[in-house]
């Protein structure tokens, strides 16, 4: 005897589950109940290491600069208080407390008392591994969410200082979206953006990751850039973009973890035929940057499916 086989197909839906939560919670007249907001990534435009620390860090001097590529990421506050519930897009990204988002609530529990838990959609754009600072943009929105559904609990200077127990790049995601940063990372000095908004750049990011870890272990600081990130600083303020500002002390390293990916650079030099005001690493990798206009770059990588045009 043959049984007949119902097919069922199950679509998720992230909005549904968030807005019936929000519904729930919205009886009680919470303040705010759901939060729809865009978590920007950056681009280190230059990046000097200038030390190794006692602690095992590394001293850099670096401007960080935001660009128009992000995730958006969906709060609502829940009923629960246990939990929090994180779910997303892409297949991989750890949903639990892994994740820069889980911990970055965490820690704004442990700094203010509070006993809210949220249920969170992660709409993922910028990919992993890529040098980009996702990730942590994405606990600096999460810690920036956690005060709205809290009423202001804490200033946003200490929502920045405390992000530095998440991570380095945290912090700079409180700035006003450039910023010249030292120290570990954390320290954050706002600056008028160098970068015009309108301005095209395009992304190339491997299928391969560099591991940060395994940059740094390669890294020798006597073989770095001695141009003074200050002097790099007032260039790029008073003359724009150009290709000897943009240096990247962990290119050499992530060339030797990955020698892919210096292959890359070298083939975005050579088809921008000049177009590009400047072509260079973005972190500790994997993502190429070319700052300036060339279609035919942009056409020649898009077939690869690895790039991104920004403008």
């Amino acid at each position: 005897m043959v049984s007949a086989r119902k097919q069922v197909e199950i679509v998720y839906n992230p909005d549904e589950r968030i807005n019936k939560l929000a519904d729930e919670v919205d009886k009680e007249a919470a303040p705010v109940s759901r939060l729809t907001l865009f978590s920007p990534c950056k681009i280190n435009v230059f990046l000097r290491i200038t030390n190794k620390r006692e602690d095992g860090f590394h001293d850099l001097a670096s401007l960080f600069h935001v660009i128009s590529l992000g995730d958006v990421i969906k709060f609502s506050l829940s009923p629960s208080k246990a939990q929090d519930r994180l779910s997303t897009n892409v297949p991989g990204v750890p949903l639990d407390d892994r994740n820069l988002i889980i911990k970055a609530l965490n820690l704004y529990r442990k700094k203010t008392g509070s006993n809210n838990f949220f249920w969170i959609h992660l709409d993922k754009k910028v990919p992993t591994g890529a040098g980009l600072g996702g990730g942590s943009s994405n606990a600096a929105t999460a810690l920036w969410a956690a005060n709205q559904f809290n009423d202001f609990l804490a200033t946003e200077k200490e929502l920045q200082e405390w992000s530095s127990e998440i991570g380095s790049d945290v912090p700079f995601f409180f700035s006003q979206g450039a910023a010249y940063c030292t120290g570990r990372g954390e320290v954050v000095q706002n600056i008028p953006p160098p970068l015009p908004l309108d301005l095209p750049m395009v992304l190339i990011k491997p299928q391969q990751a560099c591991s940060t870890a395994e940059v740094y272990k390669r890294l020798q600081l006597d073989r770095t850039s001695k141009a003074d990130p200050v002097t790099l600083l007032e260039k790029i303020s008073r003359n724009g973009i150009s290709q000897d500002i943009c240096i990247n002390d962990l290119e050499p390293p992530a060339f030797e973890v990955l020698p892919s990916l210096k292959r890359l650079k070298q083939r975005v030099l050579a088809a921008s035929r000049g177009q590009y005001g400047a072509v260079f690493m973005s972190g500790s990798g994997s993502t190429i940057v070319g700052i300036g206009q060339s279609f035919a770059l942009y056409l020649m990588f898009l077939q690869h499916g690895c790039v991104k045009s920004i403008n």
